[in-house]
């Protein structure tokens, strides 16, 4: 397992390691992690917290059930990504530059959304409500996919680990604040008398104000420059369509045309699997073996949030301090490790400490996969022309394994117990680490890290 590093190591470790926090202290760093707050709000608004509202207004389950629809433009984002790359958004792009410009729009398209959202009464208008929270999942899709290639186009390579790891961090933050959040906030307009038939227009009300905190950060931030590390300047064709066709046809061209393109997209599938494969029946799991939903939903959302936290910026220190090859072996082998962390449960049983640290482990463990994996898929998004387009591809790519290969996850923990079954699940990291090694042998990374 030898790469050559593409980085100088420092000659004091101490210094090497205050260097690594000071990246998250960089201003473009900084509006990252702004914007992954602004990116976590919305979801809960057209899901966890819409339930509520809804299961308080007295919706029957089946009604509700069909409102998991509502999230399909997350599904799909990737279809409308390349008018994000090709086109301008009048004035805004005019005023500010092209990225800004995109970002300004959604988050103002996602206020009116939740403004809009918030008004409507699921019980004589469950239409209407399904409309507006299409309109907010839409908004913030198109949202998600300007901030990723703002965050990639802005960000030195070098920065991208920090820069997720932030962004990660006030995601998770964001989706806090539009769930526990917001629904707090509406226990407590009752609490003061606000009339019950506007309490939650006003919780969506302060949801739309927390858009805020990405919009100064848009209108705060730096255009990414034109030539600046991520490729050259994205072609103006006068013809719309064909600027629009050209972008399509030209992100997967790039990807695929690259040297050994078909063991890369492999890796974007399988590097995450064994997550996938183990986390689908998780809860499930926990409640199997005798514990009760109270229980695990109290450490998944305490402990396990501030595990996740910290395992974020784990990951952003590991990927910082050693060449991301390296840095996706420590990733792969400690997803790999965590799930026995499973299996050991399921010999113990009902026991909360050993639950308390089976979630340290996952969450902890998962978010350093996930930061240094994003890393490495944003160093894949070379090409400014095609940066919004080429993240939402390989993102959707990367969820094959989570909606389509762990889908039989069932039937075979069915079949072989708890145990035996989050064992097999470490297994299933071998197919992603041997391509790891394949593409590490073939100076995969030692090319990413030129780029």
């Amino acid at each position: 397992m030898t790469e050559t590093a593409s980085r100088a190591a420092p000659a004091d470790g101490t210094d090497g390691f205050l260097a690594s926090l000071a990246v998250y202290l960089r201003p473009r760093v900084l509006i990252v992690i702004l914007l992954g707050f602004s990116s976590g709000l919305p979801l809960a608004l057209s899901g966890a917290t819409l339930t509520i509202w809804m299961a308080e207004a007295k919706v029957n389950l089946a009604t509700i059930g069909l409102f998991a629809l509502v999230g399909v433009p997350y599904n799909f984002k990737f279809v409308w990504a390349p008018l994000v790359d090709a086109l301008d958004v009048p004035i805004l792009s005019r005023l500010l530059g092209r990225r800004r410009g995109w970002l300004v729009f959604t988050q103002l398209l996602l206020v009116v959304a939740i403004l809009w959202l918030g008004l409507q009464d699921p019980i004589s208008a469950p239409w209407q409500v399904a409309l507006g929270a299409f309109l907010v999942a839409c908004a913030s899709a198109t949202q998600d996919i300007v901030v990723d290639a703002f965050r990639v186009e802005s960000l030195e390579t070098r920065e991208q680990a920090a820069g997720m790891a932030g962004y990660v961090a006030a995601y998770r933050v964001g989706m806090l604040a539009s769930g526990a959040g917001v629904i707090l906030l509406v226990a407590w307009f009752e609490a003061i008398g606000v009339a019950r038939a506007d309490v939650w227009a006003w919780g969506y009300a302060a949801a739309a104000a927390m858009v805020g905190v990405g919009l100064l950060a848009s209108l705060f931030a730096r255009e990414p420059g034109e030539g600046e590390t991520r490729g050259e300047p994205v072609p103006r064709e006068a013809n719309v369509a064909r600027r629009i066709w050209d972008t399509a046809i030209g992100a997967f061209s790039d990807m695929l045309l690259r040297r050994d393109a078909i063991a890369i997209l492999l890796f974007v599938v399988f590097f995450k699997f064994c997550d996938a494969f183990a986390g689908v029946l998780t809860g499930a799991f926990v409640i199997d073996i005798g514990f009760d939903k109270a229980a695990y939903a109290g450490i998944v959302k305490g402990v396990g949030f501030a595990a996740a936290l910290l395992g974020g910026f784990a990951g952003g220190l590991i990927a910082r301090a050693l060449p991301l090859g390296r840095a996706l072996w420590i990733a792969g082998i400690l997803q790999m490790a965590s799930n026995l962390v499973f299996s050991w449960q399921a010999w113990v049983g009902v026991d909360l400490a050993a639950l308390t640290l089976t979630i340290v482990v996952e969450n902890f463990t998962g978010a350093i996969g996930t930061v240094i994996f994003v890393a490495y898929i944003s160093a894949l998004c070379g090409a400014r022309a095609h940066t919004a387009t080429q993240y939402a591809l390989l993102t959707a790519l990367a969820a094959v394994g989570r909606t389509f290969l762990a889908s039989g996850a069932g039937f075979i923990a069915q079949s072989t117990g708890w145990v035996w079954f989050f064992a097999l699940t470490a297994f299933a990291a071998l197919p992603g680490l041997a391509l790891l090694a394949f593409l590490q042998a073939r100076g995969h990374f030692r090319a990413l890290a030129r780029v």
